[in-house]
């Protein structure tokens, strides 16, 4: 069972028999099943071929491809039972065209999809299958910002009829797929409202998640969203000050809001994992002592940890118990950028030690295989919640100011999403003059 405490020294994960393929996305989909028994079984069409070894579980890749077919929906995994017995909703962090490529990992147990510029930067730009849809709307005249949010929009709606099941399953409770407004307006409060507004309306999906990051300005949109009645997904937070203030916005958003039922009005905080220890580390490498060496790799999860326990108790008390007698349900804390950034850590560093109930994981194709392939069940979140104090407190007393680093990684993710967004641009741009559609 993975803790706090086993991060002291992350080491290579020594368990996983299989390399990760990236995704390309090309139709269709195909399957890989990877086993630590060492079998490989292909799956397309509507069969599949799976050697009998019982007690070996296999890990799951989807990758689109050349081959038609969807493949056979997988009986059960691990991600079944993380959801059953654990509490925490695994979704996948990834989306590109075919979406029907989403179905084998719905089968085996993933629960919603979280999408962000980067990723339809990569997909849109990758890909020849947005090319027809984009083709017919320049040529009605659409700019090409105008058919980028088009492309997105339909890849959106379609994934939520997809994760509709699910959603109508749980009332409500799970089956999202998140779409973010655009990464210009991070500084923007009232333009990250109407976008939001916007979104919303031409999605047109009950199950589908706005997301808005968490910056200082779209604090204040977070509450405004939320009071119209619009399930947000916050994005980019890197603090537990931050966090605190998200968690308020949310509250504050259901109190003004004056609905009578406030069921149907969800969010998650998308609080981010890995990223703070590849800056941490740095900083604890620059410093040079063994005390700052023997805490790499420690400080995300230890920050992770002390969230959720901020979420249990924000989410407790009279406030917020007045809150449910309405119908409100939890913000739920979802961990996103679960992949390993240092490969001489172990590949499941942010998903093993961050599972506890009423908690979302959000995980990229290799997060995802890891995950299933060698992951672990079992409630690790506040294993050792004074461990984590500790190693925070640790951090702070060697000079890393904690402020600092979500302020920081705060800067990059929006830079990282506004150069992704631009260079979309510019490739569709490129795209429509070698159509020969417009003129430069």
């Amino acid at each position: 069972m993975a803790s706090i405490s086993k991060l002291s020294n992350p080491s290579p994960a020594s368990c996983s028999s299989a390399s990760f393929k990236p995704r390309s996305c090309q139709p269709k989909c195909l399957i890989d099943f990877h086993t630590r028994a060492g079998f490989n079984a292909k799956v397309s069409s509507s069969r599949v071929s799976i050697p009998t070894n019982h007690g070996v579980r296999g890990s799951l890749v989807v990758k689109c491809s050349q081959v038609s077919g969807n493949g056979s929906p997988i009986k059960r995994t691990v991600l079944h039972d993380l959801y059953e017995k654990q509490g925490q909703s695994p979704w996948y962090d990834n989306l590109c065209r075919p979406v029907t490529d989403l179905l084998p990992l719905i089968a085996s147990g993933v629960r919603g999809v979280t999408s962000n510029p980067a990723i339809f930067q990569k997909a849109i730009s990758s890909s020849n299958a947005y090319n027809e849809q984009f083709r017919e709307l320049v040529q009605a005249g659409k700019d090409i910002e105008d058919a980028y949010w088009e492309l997105v929009v339909k890849d959106i709606q379609d994934a939520c009829k997809l994760f509709e099941p699910i959603y109508d399953q749980t009332d409500g409770g799970d089956g999202y797929v998140s779409v973010e407004v655009s990464p210009r307006l991070a500084d923007d409060t009232k333009g990250t409202v109407e976008a939001a507004k916007w979104l919303h309306k031409v999605v047109d999906r009950s199950n589908v998640y706005i997301k808005i990051p968490a910056t200082a300005e779209c604090v204040p949109s977070i509450k405004e969203v939320i009071s119209l009645g619009i399930s947000v997904n916050v994005t980019l937070i890197f603090s537990i000050p931050r966090y605190e203030a998200v968690i308020d916005a949310y509250l504050d958003g259901l109190e003004a809001s004056g609905l009578s039922d406030l069921s149907r009005v969800t969010s998650v905080a998308s609080f981010f994992v890995s990223r703070v220890d590849t800056l941490v580390d740095k900083m604890l490498e620059k410093i040079g002592t063994p005390e700052a060496l023997d805490l790499r790799g420690k400080a995300a999860v230890a920050q992770a940890a002390l969230a959720y326990k901020l979420y249990q108790k924000k989410f407790s008390g009279p406030r917020w118990e007045a809150l449910v007698k309405k119908g409100a349900k939890k913000q739920r804390l979802l961990w996103a950028s679960t992949s390993v950034k240092n490969p001489a850590y172990p590949d499941t560093l942010y998903v093993d030690p961050l599972i506890g109930p009423d908690t979302v994981s959000t995980m990229p194709d290799q997060a995802l295989q890891a995950y299933i392939d060698h992951g672990t069940v079992s409630r690790t979140i506040d294993l050792n919640v004074s461990e984590a104090e500790g190693i925070y407190s640790a951090l702070e007393k060697l000079g890393i100011d904690w402020n600092f680093v979500g302020s920081q990684l705060e800067l990059e993710g929006v830079d990282s999403f506004k150069k992704s967004f631009d260079s979309l641009l510019d490739t569709l741009q490129e795209k429509a003059n070698s159509l020969k559609l417009i003129s430069l």
